[in-house]
């Protein structure tokens, strides 16, 4: 598989791809961009690039629809593609972006789109508007769908990683307590990477919920995330 690794041909590309839309409409730019770049090896940081690109020229009232379109084509490299594409319409709409972060991440069905699309659209509103995002983690803890609640640890994750504010630690890390009990692989992989990252970051916050953490509600994988958590928090570790 060819590789791009430079911002110019990434720039290229994404200047090709709006061509199309402009001449030719929404088919063809999505033919361009997965000849030009989702048929591609091409980092994370790269991609994000060319999203933020898309994104300063793609008109408001078809970025959902393109971004449809992408994720539609389940290339990995259209996950993060669309996760930067809603994180940008955060601030702009954020309720029907959050919606369309879960549809793709219920239609991807996939831990990998969970994680890309959690991390870049939900992760970022709760690192940014916090008290937006805490409620909406809370829904998503019930929800049925266990790559939903896969979410709410994925988003705690980045957030906490990137310097939430502690109060709304402590609230996120409440709503992974109840999560504790999980049966789910992929939910408890979620779960527990989130409770890990909160004891790195927070081990004090974690000695206040000592007694929940060893009674006998909470399961034991819990309790081994927070251990490898603190043990980070002491330098015996590395990131995951």
């Amino acid at each position: 598989m060819e590789s791009i690794s430079s911002k110019a041909v990434i720039k290229d590309k994404v200047a090709e791809a709006l061509r199309q839309l402009q001449h030719k409409g929404a088919d063809a730019f999505i033919i361009s961009l997965q000849e030009g770049l989702l048929n591609k090896k091409v980092k994370f940081p790269l991609l994000e690039y060319a999203a933020m690109e898309l994104m300063t020229v793609i008109p408001e009232d078809i970025q959902l629809d393109l971004a449809d379109r992408i994720v539609y084509l389940r290339a990995m490299g259209g996950q993060v593609l669309v996760g930067i594409m809603l994180r940008l319409r955060l601030d702009t709409d954020y309720e029907r972006t959050i919606n369309k972060a879960c549809d793709y991440i219920s239609f991807g069905n996939e831990w990998y789109v969970c994680d890309i699309i959690g991390e870049r659209v939900l992760g970022y509103a709760l690192l940014t508007k916090p008290e937006m995002t805490i409620p909406i983690l809370d829904r998503l803890a019930l929800h049925p769908d266990k790559w939903l609640v896969r979410t709410v640890g994925v988003a705690t994750h980045y957030a906490v990683k990137k310097k939430l504010q502690p109060p709304f630690v402590e609230q996120v890390f409440r709503i992974l307590l109840q999560l504790s009990t999980a049966t789910d692989f992929h939910s408890k992989k979620g779960i527990g990477w989130g409770a890990k990252t909160v004891a790195r970051f927070h081990p004090a916050l974690i000695d206040c919920y000592q007694d929940q953490i060893v009674s006998i509600e909470t399961k034991q994988w819990f309790r081994t995330k927070i251990n490898i958590g603190l043990n980070r928090s002491r330098g015996n570790g590395t990131e995951r």
